[in-house]
């Protein structure tokens, strides 16, 4: 039931609105005048006033701007016999929501005025909702988390204003950050707080996919594109159509599917493989990488234009090592996630966080999650203890490493020591595992296709060779 005010000088014109609206199961007020309905509204809200244009002592358009001023929310249709152009652009400058011509017809004001008072209830609805997710997102923030993102630090602080700034508009947005840091989350989140947010939510990693794959999956096939396709298949970016769709590890994708992709961000418009027409698509594209997209342009490996479209608004996170401070509130989140998947309730011993704090985690928040599910799984006491954790992380000395890597007085040529010490690295692991490139890849946190890019890179073909050739790897094995 709505709360309507009548304004409006024919006292017939009152009491047949007053009777169609009362009959609608509203609460209804008339009188006469602008001043009237003024002194109304001061004393009780309205949802909506039906007033007529030209009323004396007050005439409709002198209403509806004290009561825009008096009461914003309040909706305001106009009634009036002398229907203008001037007269309907005015009302609607001033906020009016509609406008009906007198004599009108019953039923149309009836849908008139359901279809205002709908509207009005959606907006109110709006922002309510919207009131609550920003006290949402403020308790989130002080709690040091925001849709799963976890951290206190100033660097995720900055990352959680800059997600609630950018997630209010319809710009392409890059993420980028080392493997483990949470960019899919970071995606979900910009996702979640959006007015998208009720729409899909479509991920995709570009890596996983060849270059033919790929094009399937983003933009769909028509039955007959080739052998199997039996049937139309949409592709996601229509399945993301007015949601948002996660381009991940874009830096994998081949120069032929940026093309094709590029032409999509411009044109926002897919063709089906096979297909000969093409269809709209408005999903908001966020894309993500843990590679250097700025120094593949520069390579040639990646397009120039591509990589100014897709980071139009630029999110970058930081390592774990870079906000270490949020090392333990991501340990007791963890701990509290698989203790309750597990029934049963765990804490952290303090030797066991003193060596989780240390520890570097090339592997990120990732790294640490699956951590602290090993251990949660493994530990039979009430709290972890060290040996629930893997070797690496109780033997990890980063005082031995500072000094491994002491700077020389007389200084060093930079690059050429880095280059130097991977390759150094890649013949160490190589050498513990027999060559076994897969568990080699494993033993440097690597995927297999970046190991074997950096043997290449490095002209690491035969094990044995380079082992006697390497000065550095043969006077350490010494």
């Amino acid at each position: 039931m709505s709360k309507i005010l009548i304004a409006d000088d024919e006292q017939g014109i009152r009491q047949v609105l007053s009777l169609i609206f009362k009959r609608e199961g509203h609460n209804v007020r008339a009188v006469e005048n602008g001043r009237k309905a003024l002194e109304l509204l001061r004393e009780e809200a309205a949802d909506l006033i039906v007033s007529d244009v030209r009323m004396p002592d007050m005439g409709g358009i002198e209403l509806l701007r004290a009561a825009r001023e008096l009461s914003p929310e309040v909706a305001v249709v106009m009634m009036t016999a002398f229907a203008t152009v001037e007269t309907a652009r005015e009302a609607f400058k001033l906020g009016a929501d509609d406008f009906i011509q007198k004599p009108f017809d019953v039923d149309e004001l009836k849908v008139l005025v359901a279809k205002v008072l709908e509207k009005q209830a959606l907006k109110k609805e709006n922002e309510q909702l919207k009131s609550e997710n920003e006290a949402l997102i403020k308790e989130q923030r002080e709690r040091g988390n925001l849709g799963n993102i976890i951290g206190r630090s100033p660097r995720m602080q900055a990352v959680y204003q800059m997600i609630e700034t950018i997630a209010q508009v319809q710009s392409t947005v890059l993420v980028t950050g080392e493997s483990g840091t949470g960019k899919e989350l970071v995606a979900r989140a910009i996702h979640n707080l959006s007015p998208r947010a009720d729409k899909p939510f479509v991920s995709i990693n570009c890596g996983a996919f060849t270059e033919t794959l790929l094009e399937s999956e983003l933009f769909g096939y028509v039955r007959g594109a080739f052998t199997g396709a039996n049937t139309n298949r949409k592709g996601l970016f229509e399945a993301a159509d007015k949601g948002t769709i996660f381009l991940d590890e874009i830096g994998e994708m081949s120069q032929a599917m940026q093309v094709k992709l590029l032409r999509v961000l411009q044109e926002r418009k897919v063709r089906p493989v096979g297909a000969h027409e093409e269809l709209e698509v408005s999903a908001r594209v966020v894309a993500a990488t843990n590679r250097d997209l700025a120094a593949m342009v520069e390579a040639g490996t990646f397009r120039e234009d591509l990589f100014y479209r897709i980071s139009v608004i630029p999110i970058e996170l930081p390592s774990l090592r870079e906000k270490r401070e949020d090392i333990p509130g991501l340990i007791t989140h963890f701990v509290q996630k698989y203790c309750a998947q597990a029934g049963r309730q765990v804490s952290v011993s303090p030797k066991a966080l003193e060596l989780l704090e240390r520890y570097a985690w090339p592997g990120n928040v990732r790294e640490l999650e699956h951590t602290i599910e090993r251990a949660v799984a493994l530990e039979m006491t009430d709290a972890i203890q060290p040996e629930r954790l893997p070797e690496k992380i109780n033997n990890y000395n980063p005082a031995r490493i500072t000094a491994a890597f002491s700077l020389p007085d007389d200084g060093l040529n930079l690059t050429a020591h880095l280059e130097q010490l991977e390759k150094t690295y890649l013949l160490e692991a190589l050498h513990r595992t027999g060559g076994n490139q897969t568990r080699a890849a494993e033993m440097l946190q690597l995927s297999v296709r970046s190991l074997r890019h950096l043997l290449d890179k490095h002209g690491i073909r035969n094990l044995t060779a380079q082992l006697r050739s390497d000065p550095l790897r043969r006077s350490a094995a010494e």
